[in-house]
């Protein structure tokens, strides 16, 4: 990655972040001071947050289909005994 070639030849997705942290790190005091840029290019690589967040989207989705099916069921079941 840090060559800031792609794999279509062209420059890397995540070259630029690499450039950024890359630069940070070597005019830093300490590597927490590039904390944030770190994160920003690890999140370029790998998307972890992208994914906890489409999870966590799917699974309220989910939840809340089932509790529509339960409130749905409970009415049917509550007036069919009307």
């Amino acid at each position: 990655m840090a060559s800031g070639w792609g794999i279509n030849g062209n420059k890397g997705r995540c070259f630029d972040f690499w450039t950024e942290f890359s630069e940070c790190m070597s005019h830093c005091r300490e590597p927490k001071d590039c904390a944030l840029l770190r994160e920003d290019y690890l999140e370029c690589l790998h998307h972890g947050k992208e994914f906890r967040r489409r999870n966590s989207i799917y699974k309220e989705e989910q939840r809340q289909l089932r509790a529509a099916k339960r409130k749905e069921k409970e009415e049917k079941d509550g007036h069919g005994g009307s």
